[in-house]
């Protein structure tokens, strides 16, 4: 573990050991270490906070589909190179309602060489860690617990048990930003309402090897109980996160293999051939969530614990990653012209920028959710004509691929 230079100015006030730094993120997830990784060459001084040792936090079994502002992103942040060799591009997206009704979403429609990427959880966190270890504007704190935060008037202090302290460590930090997910003990003791609900539905998520190749295929298979998504990954694998309300959830996890695969190969309609569990499957209950507020004074919240949405289509880290760059670019511009970085007013403007969008994001997984999770007669008449519609008019492809790819709206610089 390190840490920043201790206060000895502060060492009368109370006998725990006490660090100084300007920033403090809780969280060294995807979101935390990409916020951390877009302000390392801002001079200030960043303490990452994380409960598990950097090898447990990137060993987590799950992929991600990436967007192609998210690829951009990574790029200006220099790791995109490290992550590119270990993850597949995608060219096509195919869109089917029941394994009828299939649209074909293609680089052409949106003018681009392909339409995004899946990479896995190890792969990403670990090239943004190796990122963070070469900074020495960065320090580690892990693992680490927070126990409490104090908001004062010029700083926070944030009171953190780590293994290596026999007494809690103060840090004192000019901001603080939470990226310690969708239910953030952060966000929940700053008193930070939300507003949304939690679906009838849950997601079994597991990685599937394939006897026929996926031909950098991404599937989106929606039936009446929920969507499929069927991801591409390297070596013959897919990622698939299944959902469906909650009993059928849990009685897809606890089906016998065999069982679990034959109505895995009838719902890919076997278009990839016969499949093998290549690891665990997980249930994961899901959300619509949307705080209040994203900032406060000397505090910020990003990524999961400033909001969630249905895992159809992709999108959930993808908001993250654009909220962590967002927040870097307010927060260097505050810094360049000597604001208060932890000032509500010098804050604002991240909300400002990414709460609508993040609404946007929200309101359109819920909108598909809602749409597909049902085979009353008048809307799957409605949706058909909504995938005829996409079927035969650009314009409409080109829209959707424009808002699921990340290119719709304002987007982050990275100055």
């Amino acid at each position: 573990m390190t840490i920043a230079a201790p206060l000895t100015a502060q060492s009368g006030i109370h006998p725990h050991p006490t660090y100084k730094t300007d920033i403090a993120i809780v969280g060294a997830g995807i979101v935390g270490a990409t916020l951390a990784c877009a302000l390392k060459d801002s001079g200030l001084s960043i303490t990452l906070i994380e409960a598990q040792p950097q090898e447990q936090a990137a060993s987590k079994r799950q992929a991600y589909a990436l967007t192609l502002m998210s690829g951009k992103i990574f790029e200006k942040l220099g790791v995109w190179e490290e992550i590119l060799t270990q993850i597949v591009k995608f060219d096509q997206i195919q869109i089917s309602d029941a394994n009828q009704w299939v649209v074909d979403l293609t680089p052409e429609d949106l003018g681009t060489d392909h339409l995004g990427y899946v990479g896995e959880h190890g792969v990403i966190l670990t090239a943004l860690q190796q990122q963070i270890n070469q900074s020495e504007q960065i320090q580690w704190l892990c693992p680490a617990e927070v126990q409490e935060v104090r908001y004062f008037d010029d700083f926070a202090q944030v009171w953190v048990n780590s293994a290596e302290h026999p007494e809690p460590v103060v840090i004192e930090s000019r901001l603080v930003i939470a990226t310690d997910g969708s239910k953030s003990p952060i966000r929940q003791a700053a008193d930070i309402s939300t507003q949304g609900w939690r679906y009838w539905q849950s997601c079994v998520a597991t990685t599937i090897k394939t006897e026929k190749p996926h031909h950098n295929v991404a599937f989106e298979r929606f039936w009446y109980t929920g969507p499929m998504g069927v991801l591409p990954l390297p070596g013959n694998r897919v990622q698939v996160v299944w959902t469906a309300p909650h009993e059928q959830a849990e009685a897809l996890q606890q089906l016998d293999e065999a069982e679990f695969l034959r109505r895995l190969e009838y719902r890919t309609a076997g278009i990839l051939g016969r499949l093998e569990l290549a690891g665990p499957r997980f249930v994961f209950p899901v959300q619509l969530m949307q705080c209040d507020r994203y900032v406060d004074h000397r505090l910020a919240l990003a990524g999961d614990a400033a909001h969630c949405c249905h895992p159809v289509g992709g999108q959930g880290l993808n908001l993250g990653i654009r909220d962590a760059a967002t927040l870097a670019e307010v927060i260097k511009t505050a810094h360049t012209q000597n604001q208060d970085i932890g000032q509500l007013e010098n804050l604002k403007p991240y909300q400002q920028w990414r709460k609508p969008q993040n609404w946007m994001i929200l309101g359109f997984t819920d909108f598909l959710d809602r749409m597909f999770s049902t085979d009353w007669f008048p809307v799957v008449w409605t949706r058909r004509l909504g995938l005829l519609f996409l079927q035969k008019f650009r314009i409409g492809r080109y829209f959707s691929l424009r808002l699921m790819t990340g290119l719709m709206g304002r987007a982050p610089g990275i100055n």
